[in-house]
Parts: structure tokens; C-alpha cells; sequence
């Protein structure tokens, strides 16, 4: 039986490839490619001649049992237009049926354009939060990012040009005046950085049309809790930063005294957001959450 290797390639600079892709790609029975003209041409520049195939989105199910019948007497090597498989592409949707199978499954590993972005944004990089690409529509953009507004993990998304401006301004929204990094065209001739506040980014191509394909790198939160908050939060430890678990629920907490006072919903969550640090839209959330709770 052979195995399926799920091979990083480059972002845009060619040379971005490892010694041990060009061995798996040139060995391999048979190439899984997204888009195989884009794969073609890294194919050309390194003279190797595997066959190949497309697999993607629109023909996944298709291509299923071409792939795994070349896999029961050779080896298949995934990739993906850029990058690493099975990011933001079905690609994970091959690995968990191979591996289902009984397939062996080996990553190759190399570029990879959240990682790029992060590495090089100054933004802390110990705990972070790929969310690939974010919803076309304003309303679910906004709903998706303040699902991950408490998060103090940093934050990284794909987004297309033409909605950058967009997006950047439905994040000053949600998240408040962060720190954050656009990167622009990664590893190519025309890679760029913008860094400091959303407000300072979003202004910059407001004013400059956004080109090429865009990685953006934004701040976790930082929590503030203030008032009785402090003890529901810190009850376990003085030293220890809380969860965001915790926070939401210390934030539950406090909106239920302020509903318990007669407050209402709006004033509520301005309250607990300005207490707390966060979006009011985030606060606001909670409020209609706790508000379906009683209910019930």
C-alpha cells in the first residue's frame, strides 16, 4: 500500500521548496493538485514528470476513487496552490478518508502563509488563531470575528483585495483600535508590510488601492477586568491570566447584576465593556444570551 504526502510548496517565490518535496514530487505515482496548471509550472521549473491530476472543491468526490486506487500500488503527493495542503482547501477531506482507509499519511513540510505573516508581524506568537478566510457578507464578518473577540490569542486570516477595506473597518468595529500587520504578497517581487493600529492600516488603503493577496495578523485581546469582576476571575489564582472561558463567564456574571438593577440591555453592555475591555458589541451578545436563557 503506498502513502498519501501532503506536500507544502511556495507561496510565490519558486526557490521557496525543500529538498525533500522535489524527491517526493519526482517519486511519487501520481501528483493531487488544486489547480495543476499553477502546479505545472513549479513542476516545469524543477524538471519533474509525475503525472497529475486536479483535485479540489468543485470535483473532490470525483477524483476520490482515482486517488485512492493509485494509492494501493504507488505513492500520491498532495499539494495545494500554495503553500501547505489542507488549509482553507478540501484537502483535509482526502487526509481523513486515506487515514479512514488505512492509507499511511506523512506531511512534507515548508511554506506556509499564516506562519510567514506571523513570524514576521512583532505580534505575539505564542498562541495564535488561524481562521482562513472570513465570510464574503459584512453582517456574518462581523458576527464571526466577535465569536473570537475575547480570544488573547493572535489572530490570522486570508482576505481577497477587494475587501480589504472592508474587512479592516468591520474589525476596528468589533475589536477596538488593536495592533496589527497586513502582509501583502508574500515572498514575491512586490511583498510589503503595513503595521500599527487597524485604524492606521485601514486608513493606509483607503487611500491606496489594495493589490495582490492579502494575510492578515491581528492583536488577541486584553482583558480588563475592574470591580467585583477581578475576584470571579482571579478566584483561582492571583498569578494567572484568565481563560476566556473565564472572562465570559465573569462578564455573564456582572451583566445579570446590572439586569438584576433594572439596567437595560444596551446600557448594560456598554457597562461591562467598558469595565472589561471589550467590544460591546461581544457584551451585547451576551446580554440576548442571557436574555434566552430566562427565557427558557
Amino acid at each position: 500500500m503506498g502513502t498519501l504526502y501532503v506536500v507544502s510548496t511556495p507561496i510565490g517565490n519558486l526557490e521557496d521548496i525543500t529538498l525533500r518535496a522535489l524527491r517526493v514530487l519526482r517519486e511519487a505515482s501520481l501528483i493531487a493538485a488544486e489547480d495543476t496548471r499553477h502546479t505545472r509550472r513549479l513542476l516545469q521549473r524543477y524538471d519533474i514528470a509525475t503525472p497529475c491530476i486536479s483535485y479540489h472543491e468543485h470535483n473532490k468526490l470525483m477524483r476520490l476513487d482515482d486517488i485512492l486506487t493509485a494509492l494501493i500500488t504507488g505513492d500520491v503527493a498532495l499539494v495545494s496552490d500554495a503553500g501547505t495542503p489542507a488549509l482553507s482547501d478540501p484537502g483535509y477531506e482526502l487526509v481523513r478518508t486515506c487515514i479512514a482507509a488505512g492509507f499511511a499519511v506523512v506531511p512534507v513540510p515548508g511554506a506556509s502563509a499564516p506562519l510567514a505573516a506571523l513570524v514576521a508581524s512583532g505580534l505575539p506568537t505564542d498562541r495564535f488563531l488561524y481562521l482562513g478566510f472570513l465570510p464574503r457578507r459584512s453582517s456574518e464578518r462581523r458576527t464571526a470575528l466577535a465569536a473570537v473577540a475575547a480570544l488573547a490569542a493572535t489572530l490570522v486570516c486570508f482576505e481577497a483585495p477587494h475587501r480589504v477595506v472592508d474587512t479592516l473597518e468591520d474589525m476596528l468595529a468589533v475589536f477596538g483600535d488593536r495592533q496589527m500587520t497586513a502582509a501583502r504578497e508574500l515572498t514575491k517581487l512586490h511583498e510589503s508590510w503595513q503595521r500599527g493600529p487597524i485604524s492606521a492600516v485601514l486608513a493606509h488603503f483607503q487611500d491606496e488601492r489594495p493589490r495582490g493577496e492579502f494575510t492578515l495578523v491581528i492583536e488577541g485581546a486584553k482583558p480588563r477586568p475592574t470591580r467585583g469582576s477581578v475576584a470571579a476571575i482571579d478566584a483561582a489564582s492571583d498569578e494567572t491570566a484568565p481563560t476566556p472561558e473565564a472572562l465570559e463567564q465573569a462578564m455573564l456574571e456582572r451583566l445579570a447584576e446590572l439586569r438584576g438593577a433594572g439596567e437595560r440591555g444596551s446600557s448594560a453592555a456598554r457597562t461591562v465593556a467598558s469595565e472589561f475591555g471589550v467590544p460591546k458589541q461581544m457584551t451585547y451578545q451576551l446580554w440576548l444570551r442571557l436574555d434566552a436563557d430566562t427565557a427558557e
